[in-house]
């Protein structure tokens, strides 16, 4: 018992050891306040950080299983991403990753969740929503920053995130040089504000049971009637987890560093 007990404690001592040599995250805890609003986001900066420079920003957003106040769980998708050596020597960039608190959306949306694939129903003339205001008012304190180039902004999300990526477009048109929405959703009928000013690649799987694929060939037709010619991938066999996908995709950060406002058609 004695040998046992021992052995235990110290597999314990290691197990702390191991948590304590983890390296830190690359991605800073950060806060914006406006008013009595807190929106929790992390931060990455580029390797060698120069505030004289100016450097493209990508706005990531997360789905709605990462929702919550730790400000943690909205890095379980896409962080890692930015953080290959690889990407952060090639496209130095800021990128930041809020979280969006629980019981909240990216989205101005009603869910019916007595069926798979989802109900929804947006409903865009309420304004946004607490945290989508957030999110707002954090890009334009970016935007006038002067390490930020404004001609280089980027949105990207998954899911929950997707649907907030098509509604800042609608919000935003003129601020965003690219976007990447995935397994998404939005207001057809809103595209032509921006379908000519921001190149877009849309991804998602064909068999989703949580977000049909319908709406995102809704918004890619709806795009192309307005006169863009959004890049399209429609993983086949592929569930909801279409980020697993369109995130190991060797083109996706050339694709999206490549755009620049002026860009757009």
């Amino acid at each position: 018992m004695k040998r046992n007990a021992w052995l235990c404690f110290t597999m314990v001592l290691g197990g702390m050891a191991m948590a304590m040599a983890q390296p830190a995250s690359p991605y800073s805890r950060e806060t914006h306040v406006v008013g009595t609003d807190t929106l929790r986001y992390r931060k990455l900066l580029p390797e060698g950080f120069d505030p004289a420079q100016k450097y493209p920003l990508v706005l990531f957003l997360h789905g709605g299983g990462e929702r919550g106040s730790d400000n943690e769980r909205q890095l379980v998708y896409g962080s890692g991403l930015f953080m290959q050596p690889l990407w952060r020597r090639a496209y130095p960039a800021i990128v930041l990753f809020p979280q969006c608190a629980e019981g909240d959306y990216w989205a101005q949306v009603a869910i019916d969740r007595s069926s798979y694939p989802i109900g929804l129903d947006f409903q865009y003339d309420k304004g946004p929503t607490r945290s989508l205001d957030l999110v707002i008012n954090l890009l334009e304190s970016y935007g006038e920053s002067p390490y930020v180039d404004p001609q280089r902004i980027y949105v990207m999300g998954l899911s929950m995130g997707g649907m907030g990526t098509f509604e800042l477009l609608h919000r935003k048109p003129d601020l965003f040089a690219a976007a990447i929405p995935i397994c998404g959703a939005g207001v057809p009928e809103t595209v032509s504000g921006y379908a000519r000013k921001v190149p877009l690649w849309v991804f998602h799987g064909a068999v989703d049971q949580v977000v049909a694929p319908d709406h995102s060939l809704e918004m890619v037709n709806a795009l192309f009637e307005a006169g863009a010619r959004p890049g399209f991938t429609l993983y086949h066999q592929v569930n909801h987890n279409s980020w697993d996908y369109a995130l190991a995709e060797p083109e996706l950060l050339p694709w999206l560093f490549s755009h620049r406002k002026q860009d757009a058609k």
